[in-house]
């Protein structure tokens, strides 16, 4: 790898560190930066299991730490549904290899938003015993929901375009002489 793959390979590190700190404080609910790493991820690693990994390491040593708050707890029953659905946003990135523009991207961002949305209430549905397991059950949950998408919209949006702007920006900064491993292009 070369010394210029090293230097992008450390800015994208640590445009997802800075990122995923930003979901220890305090923030509305549903306003963070998750979905935006697993797109980034998903768009830049050169192998996709690379983008996997680090998209379910923010989320268990996020959930680590936080779960060390009393009212926060570390597993719970719709879990399985939300790193799915993280697993899923990672897979939506993969298309936007060679295609990190802004129109693809914030369409992304917004399917992303959407995907999420659908699978993780689903599991709070099935899962969480709140609703009755009914058609008119799941209608309830996902209107339920929609307060926390409007923010979940809103952060997802700011927080995938601001990150995919400022690895453009230090791709800039970072001449490439040839080819590399470190993101697809």
């Amino acid at each position: 790898m070369t010394s210029t793959s090293n230097l992008r390979l450390l800015i994208l590190l640590g445009l997802i560190v800075a990122a995923a700190a930003t979901r220890l404080i305090e923030h509305p609910w549903n306003f963070a930066p998750v979905t935006a790493i697993a797109l980034l991820g998903g768009a830049c690693f050169a192998r996709p299991w690379h983008a996997f990994a680090v998209c379910l390491t923010v989320m268990l040593l996020s959930d680590l730490v936080l779960s060390l708050r009393p009212e926060v707890p570390l597993f719970y029953p719709d879990m399985v549904f939300v790193y799915a659905a993280f697993g899923l946003v990672v897979a939506m990135g993969l298309p936007l290899r060679g295609r990190r523009r802004l129109l693809p991207v914030a369409a992304m961002a917004l399917l992303a938003s959407c995907q999420f949305f659908l699978t993780t209430n689903f599991g709070v549905w099935l899962v969480g015993g709140l609703y009755p397991r009914t058609l008119a059950g799941l209608g309830e949950c996902y209107i339920a929901a929609i307060p926390f998408f409007r923010n979940a919209l809103a952060g997802d949006l700011l927080f995938t375009l601001g990150l995919f702007g400022i690895y453009a920006l230090a791709r800039r900064a970072v001449p490439d002489p040839a080819p590399h491993p470190v993101a697809a292009e």
